[in-house]
């Protein structure tokens, strides 16, 4: 079929989603006390609930705002404070609104302020808002009608504009009524256009590219799988990478508007093919994702701009040692940090804790002849002059290697005791300043203790329910995910957990905390392991962490949390 919007190939029906004849819409309408969903109340509920353009239910009732009725608002919606006065109140009405709207689409006449009046009434009762697909056939009308056919999309004129049986008049029922045919009107108009599913109504809404939706037919071969997808250019060169638990429906996304940053559309553009690789299970397809991303740094994908190749603090080598910011680890590194702020405010925090000098002029075993602005401040022992020897500072260095590895939380105390000071002597702008870097230093010997114990492990398989009765599972070594597969319901786990090992990627160890793994991968693969429900398979190894680890200083990491987000100033 050709329309001004260009020639479309007609996708299969099993490629449209949820076909539009198949879903279930609430068009609902309130009437309230005035215009702020935080300071105003319902007076009035009224839903239609329609199923493939037959009414199956209805849903109406007044409510007792708790107030009065301002007069302006009696005059527009004819509901007087009488009307109300042995009406239920929301905390009676709200629940059963819910329920009769359970698992529907919600459309509403400028569905931002009826919506949002529902979600502040759950929010103030202590209801979990379900979050369902919204329609408002406010923008619904903008995007499929032209300004000379509907100058206004008001409910009344779209109303007439339709042939509405029912005429708004501004109470619930009446205007929910009058908004089932305005929607139904609506859909004829876009089903022309190809939209026959839910997906491609919401993804219609917003505006889009007639390139963009030319080029759906790069999704037609696309599996229902998880996995990673790659949009490539004209030259064959990777533009975009991403993971999606169900492929076909995550790509097409890209060609039905959903996606609006401006970028993307750019790229969508640009393409001219989409590759997909079909993956196990989510955690192979999320460190795939990250693989890809450092071997191909496509161009739209942010983090290709911005590479979290991380920093880390390490000691330098030398007779007396210092605190330095690299991009590559050694062993005993501290890190990793993504912002190099955070590893500033880590370094000196570890200074202040273990004695470490925190000047950086390179000091030589005798020492020099003169002494830094440091030293005279009472900042430093200052070495550079022989006030320390090599084995009177040796100490320092064996505190920060020894609080890195987990095995003293001596410097924490002493760190924790300065604020405590600091507190009590009114010293609250230093206090607050201390304190954060000592969260960041936490932080910091939490994360990096738990990964490198992870990496520590030379081979771990695990294995997690996959929600059908069946097993997901994980081959690690050193951190790294070296093998993935599954089992469905009623496959023999062990067979495959042994096939898996046998076909797994072989990882020799390198130099560093990680053993030469990634941090960004062993993250991915520590947060899939500590997933409830995860199970131990067999483990080449004891997996363990440090019995002094920066873990038992968790609770006191979670109060200074609060208290720095207390501090912060408020818009």
């Amino acid at each position: 079929m050709s329309t001004p919007m260009g020639t479309r190939a007609q996708l299969a029906f099993d490629e449209l989603g949820t076909p539009l004849r198949d879903t279930t819409f609430v068009v609902f309408d309130l009437e309230t006390t005035g215009g702020s969903a935080e300071q105003d109340a319902i007076t009035e509920f009224g839903a239609v609930k329609v199923r493939g353009g037959e009414v199956i239910g209805e849903f109406a009732t007044l409510v007792d705002p708790g107030r009065g009725i301002p007069p302006e608002i009696v005059q527009l919606t004819g509901i007087t404070n009488a009307m109300v006065y042995t009406a239920p109140r929301v905390d009676e009405v709200l629940p059963a609104f819910l329920e009769f709207a359970a698992g529907s689409v919600l459309v509403a006449h400028n569905a931002g302020f009826d919506v949002g009046f529902v979600k502040a009434a759950c929010q103030r009762l202590g209801y979990a808002w379900p979050k369902p697909a919204v329609v408002c056939t406010v923008r619904l009308g903008r995007r499929v009608l032209s300004r000379e056919e509907a100058p206004s999309c008001k409910l009344s004129a779209l109303a007439q504009l339709f042939r509405a049986t029912t005429t708004p008049i501004h109470r619930a029922l009446a205007d929910a009524r009058a908004t089932v045919d305005v929607l139904h009107g609506l859909l004829e108009r876009v089903g022309s256009l190809g939209v026959q599913s839910l997906e491609e109504l919401l993804d219609y809404i917003p505006e889009v590219t007639a390139a963009q939706r030319r080029k759906r037919t790069l999704a037609e071969h696309v599996p229902n799988e998880p996995g990673v997808y790659l949009f490539r250019g004209p030259s064959d060169e990777v533009l975009y990478v991403g993971t999606a638990t169900d492929l076909r429906r995550r790509v097409r996304q890209y060609f039905t508007a959903s996606e609006t940053r401006r970028r993307l559309r750019e790229m969508v553009a640009l393409a001219e093919r989409v590759d997909t690789i079909s993956c196990a299970h989510p955690l192979e397809a999320e460190v795939r994702e990250l693989r890809l991303l450092s071997a191909h740094k496509p161009a739209y994908n942010r983090r290709s701009k911005n590479p979290r190749h991380g920093w880390w603090v390490v000691l330098t080598d030398e007779p007396f040692p210092r605190l330095s910011l690299v991009r590559k680890p050694r062993d005993g590194a501290l890190g990793p940090f993504r912002a190099r702020g955070h590893a500033e405010e880590a370094m000196a925090a570890l200074q202040e804790a273990t004695g470490i000098r925190p000047c950086t002029m390179r000091i030589a075993a005798h020492g020099g002849e003169s002494s830094c602005a440091l030293a005279e401040l009472g900042r430093c022992k200052a070495p550079c002059v022989g006030g320390q020897t090599v084995e009177e500072y040796a100490p320092a260095v064996e505190s920060a290697v020894s609080l890195v590895a987990g095995q003293d939380l001596a410097p924490l105390h002493r760190l924790h005791l300065r604020l405590t000071d600091l507190s009590a002597t009114q010293r609250y702008e230093q206090a607050g300043a201390d304190r954060d870097r000592m969260r960041s230093l936490i932080r910091a010997l939490d994360k990096g203790q738990r990964l490198s114990a992870l990496a520590a492990v030379g081979e771990l398989v695990a294995a997690r329910p996959d929600g059908a009765g069946g097993w997901e599972f994980a081959v690690v070594r050193h951190g790294r995910l070296a093998s993935a597969g599954v089992a469905r319901r009623g496959v023999s786990p062990m067979p495959v957990v042994a096939a898996l090992v046998a076909s797994a990627e072989t990882v020799l160890p390198e130099p560093g905390p990680l053993f030469g793994a990634p941090a960004e991968e062993v993250g991915v693969v520590l947060r899939w392991l500590d997933k409830p429900g995860t199970r131990m398979v067999q483990c080449s190894q004891p997996w363990t962490e440090p019995a002094q680890a920066a873990a038992r200083w968790r609770p006191w990491l979670d109060r200074a949390d609060h208290a720095r987000a207390s501090t912060l100033p408020r818009d």
